[in-house]
This record gives structure tokens, sequence and C-alpha cells, in this order.
């Protein structure tokens, strides 16, 4: 469609770029290391996790627009009405401000934790006697893997590794002519070298390099360097035309994508210093990068060694520098000692990551894979673990016996080749492995345990909103319903039929399923609210909102007097309190010691709403283009325990941003008590301990917290 017709059909005036959305939340990300209530070294943290952030952005979105702006130049997006060379220009521009910030924070942080011992030094920093361990250990450890290059005739430009450091060096031959030396940061060595002695001092091995890098050019003239990285296109895109007349199986065909990741164009270079233009050019001349796509960043180019450098420390130093741990407790409506299938029967289940412990889901999962009574076991993977205990047990389930199928995603981005390992071993302890559906990721979270006895066939099914991880569900919030809705389990085994026999288009009672039964009803539920007009209610807790479809209904039910309440971590293309459009909605962000990552849908008020949690957000990809789950929540005190954590979040104002008209964000002002609803559930627990057997419904515990919470 012709650009000018295109910005006819779509009216932007509520809506923005998606790009330019995200690149806002990694600001938010990157504004944690600003807060003087964050602990110093967690705050290097949070400059570290927006730098990888920032990579994968590159490596993914601006890989992905630079295919597009090959392929279809003039494709528009539905929320900017930018085509690609418009996306990434806006993208290029937007980058050094957001460095330039970086490299004030870096500065800030690094000041705070040297003066608690933790010094990032240089070497001239070292005393002589340190300088002289530092040389032995050169000369030891680090000379004999180096690999010094020179450019030039004979000597082609290196390839350079994606987000590998390399040591870059301005020489002059006798003669007076310029090349360029590279000294690749050897991946087998640390990233840091600790002090002996030392109780927080330490040097980078790029710090090393830097050092010693004049003496590996002994012909020429050293008159410059510099520390650069470049970043790769990673955007795999599976064609599965190419293997139609294959007779190799999907795992192996995913292997040799995986290949080609390491060879894709480089779409970012970045220096650590402002170089000459003479260097400048002769980068740009040997790694074939734009100017506009090369970057100055004053802090390390590398920061995954802030993990390893907390690991470093001294107990004492690294309790004082970081977060006051926080171990996830036993939910308090749980018995240790009683069966948990048993506890499930007799009532619906709820667990909130990271707050409460995965152990009980766990539990359930050891306690399946033993009883006689359980007939197979039925579970979409998507992400695990390295080191994976539920893999782990589903292997052992199939070992004694029991019917295993795992619905495994290969191409779940960068956790590609941990998922064909895992793979493997689940296929060699006897459980069926199916991959997805072609065009189509399996992202939905769903575990089915079904059992035989003499009164028939019984379902304990698990839907969750993140996945099956045990890392992961310690650092991201994350809510698990576990059930023994007879409905909800019959609709769990006809998906895992429709799964195993290609069949996307099911007929369920009570789930929604992507990619033909979700999107559908979200947006007649929302209709149901638009209905009762200023009475009606919606609230949506997602990661990101894309989907131009319901975008477009939410407006509409604003424009109703809808009351809409979104809580959206990262990306939002609608831009809310737009005059006649959407002034009754409010977007709500919150960024925090954990990554929310939580789903919840909410429609209509009081006992006339409808709860659901589910593993979708509110975008295309996940509404069109993958398999997803959303699940009712049926039981009163679930709901109870959803709303509470609604509410709480609704009421953050010391890690919660407001989204505005302009699409910018802007902090809550604290007035009254300072609400981290995070650490609000730190504190208080979402359940109580059953009285009985024999569960009896209260809600005065969660409206008392939040009379509490609200200071009445």
């Amino acid at each position: 469609m012709p650009k000018d017709l295109e910005s006819i059909v779509n009216d932007y005036s509520y809506t923005q770029n998606r790009e330019l959305s995200w690149l806002r939340f990694n600001r938010r990300v990157l504004e944690e290391a600003a807060d003087d209530l964050v602990p110093p070294l967690e705050r290097l943290k949070f400059i570290s996790i927006f730098s990888s952030n920032l990579d994968e952005f590159f490596m993914v979105r601006v890989g992905s627009l630079l295919d597009l702006s090959l392929v279809s130049p003039d494709e528009i997006d539905n929320k900017s009405g930018l085509d690609p060379a418009e996306q990434l220009q806006a993208i290029y521009e937007a980058i050094p401000s957001l460095l330039e910030i970086k490299g004030q924070l870096y500065s800030r942080v690094s000041t705070l934790l040297a003066q608690a011992g933790v010094q990032d030094l240089s070497y001239d920093d070292l005393t002589a006697e340190e300088q002289a361990q530092v040389d032995d250990d050169f000369r030891a450890v680090v000379l004999p893997v180096l690999s010094p290059q020179i450019v030039g005739q004979r000597h082609p430009s290196p390839r350079l590794d994606n987000k590998a450091l390399y040591i870059t060096a301005l020489l002059r031959s006798k003669s007076g002519k310029a090349a360029l030396g590279f000294v690749p940061c050897p991946a087998s060595l640390p990233p840091i070298f600790p002090l002996p002695e030392s109780r927080g001092r330490f040097l980078r091995l790029e710090t090393i390099l830097c050092h010693w890098t004049p003496t590996l050019f002994k012909k020429y003239t050293v008159e410059e360097l510099c520390v650069i990285s470049a970043t790769r296109n990673a955007d795999l895109s599976f064609d599965r035309e190419k293997f139609e007349d294959s007779d190799r199986d999907f795992r192996t065909m995913m292997t040799q994508m995986l290949k080609k990741r390491a060879n894709q164009a480089i779409v970012r270079l970045e220096l650590d210093r402002r170089p000459s233009q003479e260097l400048l050019r002769l980068l740009g001349e040997s790694i074939q990068v734009q100017t506009h796509q090369i970057y100055c960043d004053s802090a390390p180019l590398a920061m995954g060694y802030v993990y390893g450098l907390e690991n470093a420390l001294p107990e004492d130093l690294r309790r004082s520098l970081t977060y006051q741990p926080y171990t996830p407790r036993w939910p308090e409506d749980l018995n240790r000692q009683e069966s948990m299938i048993e506890q499930i029967q007799r009532k619906d289940r709820l667990l909130f990551f990271p707050f409460d412990s995965i152990d009980p889901f766990l539990k359930l999962l050891e306690e399946a894979a033993e009883r006689p009574d359980v007939k197979s076991i039925k579970i979409t993977i998507y992400r695990l673990a390295s080191t994976s205990k539920i893999a782990r047990i589903l292997c052992r389930a199939a070992e004694n016996g029991k019917e295993v199928v795992a619905l495994m995603e290969l191409r779940a981005r960068f956790d590609e080749a941990n998922n064909i390992a895992w793979s493997k071993m689940l296929e060699e302890a006897g459980c069926k492995v199916i991959y997805g559906m072609e065009n189509f990721k399996c992202h939905s979270k769903l575990c089915l345990i079904t059992l035989q006895d003499k009164k028939g066939t019984h379902y304990i099914t698990q839907v969750g909103t993140g996945n099956y991880n045990e890392k992961t569900s310690a650092l991201y919030t994350d809510l698990s319903v576990m059930t023994a809705s007879p409905s909800i389990g019959a609709d769990g085994a006809a998906f895992f039929r429709n799964m195993l026999t290609d069949n996307l288009e099911g007929n369920y009672q009570t789930l929604w399923v992507a990619p033909y039964g979700l999107k559908p009803r979200i947006l007649a539920l929302i209709d149901e609210q638009i209905a009762k007009g200023p009475e009606g209610y919606l609230c949506f807790k997602v990661n990101s909102v894309t989907e131009r479809e319901v975008i477009d209904k939410l407006r509409q039910a604003s424009q109703a007097g809808v009351e809409i309440k979104l809580i959206v971590r990262g990306i939002c293309c609608l831009r809310p309190g737009v005059l006649h459009q959407t002034e009754n909605i409010q977007v709500t962000s919150i960024v925090g010691r954990y990554l929310e990552h939580a789903r919840v849908y909410v429609f209509g008020r009081g006992a006339d709403a409808k709860y659901f949690i589910a593993s979708a957000d509110l975008m295309t990809r996940n509404l069109r283009r993958r398999v997803e789950i959303a699940c009712p929540i049926f039981d009163p005190a679930i709901q109870d325990q959803l709303r509470y954590l609604l509410d709480l979040q609704l009421q953050d104002n010391a890690k919660a941003s407001f989204l505005q008209p302009s699409g910018a964000y802007l902090r809550k002002e604290v007035h009254g008590p300072r609400i981290d609803s995070q650490a609000e559930l730190m504190k208080t627990s979402l359940h109580r301990p059953e009285p009985d057997p024999v569960p009896r419904p209260n809600r005065s515990f969660f409206q008392r917290l939040m009379a509490l919470l609200r200071g009445a």
C-alpha cells in the first residue's frame, strides 16, 4: 500500500513505533542505576542489563529492520507510518543520548563502589609490586593465547566475532604508512583479574591488553589504541522450503541454522573512546560499517564481568553492596507433608514467583512421576534451565513407565542449543518429544497430569505465565495456577491431541488458545465492557502491547467511557491520555528488582469480573503467530489474590512510571507512604493457612491488606 494511502487508513494520533517504545523501556532499566536506594553493585548490574538488552535489540530488532529495508523497503509500520529505513534512522539517532546517560551513571556508580573498596583499576593505579604480579600473569597466562594481527596486503581484515572485544591499534611504519592492528581478547580467559590479597581491586582483561599491545607490534609505532566490539545481525529466520526434499529431522535443521548466526552482517560497532579521524576512517574501511553505526561508549563495552566480580568479592563486602537475600517462601496454604495432588483436588492453588517457591510444582511433578494412578504427563516447554530439575523429573517419569509428552519449542531465541540438548536427553529417557507447529512458535505454558482409577479419568492441570525454568522463577514475577477442574483438564487433553496432529483450530470449552481462539475472545469481552459504558472496566497486566486491532478496540472502549488500566512493563504502542481517543486509559510501567513477567487479563468489576492468566502479551506475534494459552480463574480466593496484586501495582509510587500522551514516561510522584509493590510482596504473603481440609471462602484477609496499603 502506498505510504500516503496507508496514513489515511491508519490513525497514528494515539499510537507509537514499537522500537522507539522499547528504547524508552530500556532507558527505564538504566534509570534504576540512578536510584540511591538501590545498593551500588545492583546499580552496576542494571547498567549491565541495559547493555545486554541493547545488544539483543541490535542483534534482533535492528537486524530484522535492516533485512526488511532490503527485501521490502516500502513496508509501513502500522503504528507510526514509518518505513524500515525511517525506523532505522530514528533508532540510530536515539542511541547516543542513551549512551551518554549510561556513561554518566557508570561513572557515578563506579565512584560509590570505589569508596567501598571495589575498584576497576588502570595499570597506572597499581603499585610496583602489583604491576610486577600482573606482568607475570600476562606472560604466563595471557600471552600464550594471544593472536595479534596486522591488516595489510597479505593480512586481510579479521572476521570480528559477535560482541567479542578487540584491542585495535593505529600503527605507523618507519616509512610513515598507517596500518591497523587487532588483538582479540581471548574468550578462554576470565574477563577480570582480581588482585591477590585484595578485597575488591581488579583489572579488566582489556585493560591489561591495552597496556601490553605496543609490545606486540615491534616493527611499528603504536600511535593510538581503543577497544572495539562488533554487533552482528542475529535474527534467525527459518525457511522450511530449503529443506522440503530433505530426510533430516527438524532438530538437525535448527542445528544447521544456528551456525549461520555467527556469519550475519555487522549492525553496530562500539568503541570505548572517541578515535582520531584517521583511525575512524581505517576502521570503517576495514570493517565496512557506516558512520551512523559507530558509537563511542565511555563505560566498558562488555559488562557481563559484573556477575563474576560479585562472586569474587568477600561475602561481607558483597552483602553490603547487594540486595538483602530473599528466599522464596513455601505457600502457607500448602502442606509440605501432604500429597500435592490431593491438595489441588480439594481447591485450586496459585503460586506467584519469585515470592512463592517453585518447589510445590516440583513436588507435584515428583509425585506424578511415582504414583501408580498417574498415567501420563504432558507439558509444553519453551525455555529450560541449563540444569533443569523439571526435565530430570520428566525423564524419571518416563523411566517409570509413564507416558511423557514434551511439546518443545526449538526456536526459543538464544536458547535453541540448550533446548536441542534437552530434547535429546528426554528422548533417550523414553519421552515423546515433538517440536511445535510449522510457522507457529509454541509459547504456551501448560502441564497436564492424567490420573485413572476406578471412578474414571481425572486431571491435574497447571497453567502459567512463565517458563518451566527454576532459575528464572527466582528472578521473574510469574503466576502459576494448579487446578483439578474437569473442564480445564479436558481442554488440556484436547490441546495436546490437537498439537500432536497439527491442528491449530481445535475447539475448547474454557481455555483460550492462540493463534485462532485468543484474540477474538479478548475483543469480544472488551465489547462487553464497551456496552456498559462508564460502568465498564478493563485491566491488563502484560509485558508489551503492539497488536493494532487490540489497540484500536481499547481506544473504542475509552471513547465509550470504559475505565482502562494497563500495567505494561515494556513496549506499549498505545499512547494514553490523547484527547477524544484514549483519555480514559492509564498505562503504568514497573521496573524493579525482579523482571515483571506475569500476564493477567481482567474484564469487569466486582462479582461479574472475569479473570484470566495467560502466556500471551497483547502483541501481534503472540496473538497471531504463536500457540498461546489463557486460562480462566474461577476460584474466588485466587481472584482476590489477583485483584490485590493489580491494585498494589497500580498504587506503586517507588518503581512505577506513567506513560504520557507524547510517548515519554514520567515517574510517579510520591504522596504519602512510599509503595514499592515488589518490596511489599516480599514482606506480605498472599496465602493464609487452611484452617481445616475443607476450604471456606474468606476475602477479609486481602481486604485488610488493601486497607492497610491505602492508609485506612
